[in-house]
């Protein structure tokens, strides 16, 4: 019984090591060379690409700006009506003439406000409000900033004006005060780039005056109008 079970031992040994010599070997996947390739196509060196300049100066070409600090552009308009610098814009842009309009505040003059403090609660001042109503002063409830539940008495376009609607509301036993208010005016340009400007010369300018009535134009700093917020 001995010699049966090492037998069995001694021919499953020689089964292992007889299967390990015939088994083939298994190949490795390789992609084909033409794969590779074309994948080698689409990889190019940076001095193929950008004429040997070194990475920091491509950066700086491709976020840099004709509209440097201190740039002046050429500005037309002066309207009214966006729609009207829009139309010069697109007649611009019809001509390769880089332009964009844009919107300008330009302070036109002060105007007073008379109003009346806040009460202690907003009860309080809403019973001054009907009180005024009550004896026809025009008037109506702030309700935001730093004079809420104060009563707004009206912005005069003169400060004589204001100064009679305050006397009177002395003579009625009022305490009114009064605030200067800049007043803006907002008009519309079209804003010329600085590489565009030698393309509006004098003669594109007259034709432009000719077709749109009250065209302005004037040189200043690019960075100088305000973009709309």
């Amino acid at each position: 019984m001995r010699w049966i079970l090492l037998l069995l031992v001694l021919l499953n040994v020689f089964y292992y090591v007889w299967h390990q010599q015939q088994a083939p070997l298994r190949a490795k996947e390789v992609a084909p060379v033409q794969s590779y390739q074309g994948e080698r196509k689409d990889i190019r060196l940076l001095s193929e690409t950008s004429g040997g300049q070194s990475p920091s100066v491509i950066a700086s070409e491709s976020h840099g700006s004709d509209e440097g600090e201190g740039s002046v552009c050429l500005y037309l308009g002066g309207f009214e009506r966006q729609a009207e610098a829009q139309e010069v814009e697109q007649r611009l842009l019809s001509l390769d003439i880089k332009a964009q309009v844009r919107e300008m505040d330009a302070a036109a003059g002060v105007e007073y406000w008379v109003y009346l403090d806040p009460l202690a609660s907003r009860q309080a001042s809403l019973r001054q409000l009907r009180e005024l109503q009550a004896r026809r002063v025009d008037s109506y409830i702030i309700t935001q900033g730093d004079l809420a539940n104060g009563i707004s008495l009206g912005i005069f376009p003169r400060s004589d004006s204001a100064d009679v609607a305050m006397q009177r509301l002395r003579e009625a036993g009022y305490e009114p005060k009064m605030r200067e208010l800049s007043r803006s005016h907002r008009s519309f340009w079209v804003r010329v780039a600085p590489k565009s400007r030698r393309l509006a010369d004098d003669s594109l300018l007259r034709r432009l005056a000719g077709d749109f009535v009250g065209l302005q134009h004037q040189l200043m700093p690019c960075e100088s109008v305000a973009l709309p917020q």
